[in-house]
């Protein structure tokens, strides 16, 4: 029986069914750390929780040599850069780490860098006694971000933010080229040299199918051209915004400075110093990611219960 490349929509189609069952099962797995561990412990994990999640659901399908939920929904199937034989388990194991791992490990190296860049030199760290995920990793990171000059972590900062934005315009940049080429929506399956074979319906595809996915790349990229240049006048506008903040803070009483940061610049669902301050409508402020995962479960305030909807948490720009 011939075989012939899976098109655009199978593997869009295919992507999105995945996504479901995954997302079904990081809600159940969600629901039930919240229930048994707590809310403190559940934002703390919630990234693992997820992680773990991905893993299994990949473990039990495409490791084992099994099509996914969504792949068999669309009856399409992996193969090799060959294009004749499935790939290896080599290969296989290569793709999950590269489809679950990278990012996350991104995700959390870039976040802890920018939490230590932008933490004062004369302040004083408070480490935590109990375990966390990449502990050694954030440990051997403060000490790196400790030898640095206070220039120099000024200088940085702008830099990691441009490497976070960065990454999420190489993803819609890679959707963009997929829409054009109908190869690797992932970038993780790039990177393993995983395609697809459709087994079901062989016949030719529509030329206006493809074309009118090739004109859909096309205003990707533009809109990914605009949305550079606004980028680029964000983080210019976000520098100036530091520097005013910074020479406003340093016409306050030190004594003043200290006593209130002191007092009320922590969160209290984390814990930690806040990061993108944000106000429930009863006044109450969090950390942007806090707040909103908190929402995702019960939409009321932590502290005082009073109920709100998500759309009206406001983010605090520039508040320390």
């Amino acid at each position: 029986m011939p075989l012939v490349p899976a098109n655009q929509p199978q593997l869009i189609r295919s992507c999105q069914k995945d996504e479901y069952y995954q997302n079904n099962l990081t809600n159940n797995a969600n629901e039930l750390v919240h229930t048994f561990a707590g809310s403190r412990r559940w934002l703390q994990w919630r990234k693992e929780i997820e992680l773990l999640s991905d893993l299994t659901y990949y473990v039990l399908t495409t490791l084992s040599g099994y099509q996914t939920l969504g792949e068999e929904y669309v009856s399409i199937i992996q193969v090799d850069p060959s294009k004749r034989r499935i790939p290896s388990r080599m290969r296989r194991t290569a793709l999950i780490f590269f489809h679950t791992f990278v990012p996350y490990l991104l995700d959390k190296v870039l976040i802890c860098v920018e939490n230590e860049l932008e933490t004062e030199a004369n302040s004083q760290r408070q480490t935590s006694r109990t375990w966390n995920p990449l502990s050694h990793v954030r440990f051997w990171i403060q000490r790196a971000v400790g030898m640095l000059t206070e220039s120099q972590r000024k200088s940085l900062i702008p830099l990691v933010f441009a490497l976070q934005q960065g990454i999420t315009l190489l993803y819609r940049l890679h959707v963009a080229v997929f829409y054009i080429s109908g190869a690797f929506y992932h970038i993780g399956k790039r990177a393993a040299g995983v395609s697809y074979l459709r087994v079901g319906n062989v016949s030719g595809d529509d030329p206006r199918i493809s074309n009118s996915y090739r004109l859909l790349g096309a205003l990707s990229l533009l809109q990914l051209g605009v949305t550079l240049t606004l980028q680029f006048n964000n983080l210019k506008q976000r520098q100036r915004a530091r520097q005013e903040w910074k020479q406003h803070r340093n016409l306050l009483p030190s004594r003043h400075v200290s006593e209130s940061s002191s007092r009320s610049s922590r969160c209290i669902l984390c814990l930690e110093e806040r990061r993108n301050t944000t106000s429930t409508p009863c006044g109450h402020l969090f950390c942007w990611e806090c707040i909103t995962e908190w929402c995702n479960t019960k939409t009321e305030c932590p502290l005082c219960r009073e109920k709100f909807q998500p759309h009206r948490l406001v983010y605090l720009r520039s508040y320390k």
